[in-house]
């Protein structure tokens, strides 16, 4: 079987046990962007067999911006919001909903009130 990871994001401040963000599957990965990050979230990310490989809980927005990163490190998952570079090309982007894309492409004004992107989405049913 092929292994997958799963993250699954939520929104821990909305009703009595949060509010699903994004849960999506993609082969094994230590780096995922979240489009469209809320003001504080809470994330897991799990094995095929539901193992869980990190968790972090009720992280924090630490910048106004359109992307954060979410890093595992160790068993613990961290938050960095930013401003993707050409050096996060090639990265996985988790929208709301659950798709994963591949960032290929990212452009910001230097005032960051705008800014462009393009990704690729691709799927193999299992």
């Amino acid at each position: 079987m092929t292994q997958l990871h799963f993250w699954e994001v939520w929104y821990p401040k909305a009703g009595a046990t949060g509010l699903l963000v994004a849960r999506g599957r993609c082969e094994p990965t230590e780096r995922m962007i979240l489009h469209s990050p809320p003001e504080m979230l809470s994330a897991e990310v799990y094995d095929t067999e539901r193992k869980l490989i990190a968790r972090g809980s009720d992280l924090a927005r630490t910048q106004q911006s359109p992307m954060c990163l979410l890093r595992i490190e160790g068993d613990r998952l961290t938050r960095e919001d930013f401003w993707p570079t050409e050096a996060d090309v090639g990265t996985l982007v988790l929208l709301p909903g659950g798709e994963i894309a591949v960032l290929k492409e990212w452009w910001n004004a230097e005032d960051r009130k705008e800014w462009r992107w393009s990704a690729e989405f691709y799927n193999l049913v299992r």
